[in-house]
């Protein structure tokens, strides 16, 4: 399976990449601001929803009827496990300044749970984006315009499992 390759040129293709990187993992260290190239990258280890999702449609799948009295069993799934993570790296242009708030830039080796993208216009086409972290920490970036990227780097690898998060 190939790699998502997307762009995000507003708020509804940011939305986009948000649930894509839902659950990522990030490292502190691996993210940074580049004030000369107007630039913040980083790199994520991303939680791959869409093939869990495929991966449990399909285990759903014994049985097709197949008219009355006749069923057909369905072709055995791949032994492959559905939790994978992808290598990811994320990039946002036209960017005029970043902060952040509840997050320890001196730990580098510091992890973090990506929950959310989000964009707030303040004066189109410009407008913050914020990454929200489990546990509070936030990323924002103020921007002259929506354009950022999301590529993943590699191939997958077997994650632990998939993430879940409490209801409070």
């Amino acid at each position: 399976m190939a790699g998502l390759k997307l762009i995000a040129l507003d708020a509804e293709d940011l939305a986009v990449l948000s649930v894509h990187l839902q659950d990522a993992v990030v490292s502190v260290g691996e993210m940074t601001f580049l004030p000369k190239e107007h630039r913040f990258v980083l790199l994520a280890n991303r939680f791959d929803w869409e093939k869990a999702i495929q991966a449990e449609a399909m285990a759903d799948i014994d049985t097709f009827p197949a008219g009355p009295g006749l069923a057909f069993a369905a072709a055995p799934v791949a032994a492959a496990t559905p939790c994978v993570r992808r290598r990811s790296g994320l990039r946002f242009e036209r960017v005029l300044n970043a902060r952040v708030r509840g997050i320890d830039l001196t730990k580098k080796q510091g992890v973090l749970n990506l929950l959310a993208l989000k964009f707030d216009e303040i004066d189109a086409p410009s407008g913050t984006v914020t990454f929200l972290f489990s546990g509070g920490g936030e990323v924002q970036l103020d921007v002259e315009c929506m354009e950022a990227g999301l590529e993943d780097l590699g191939p997958a690898w077997d994650a632990k499992g998939t993430p879940c998060h409490d209801v409070e």
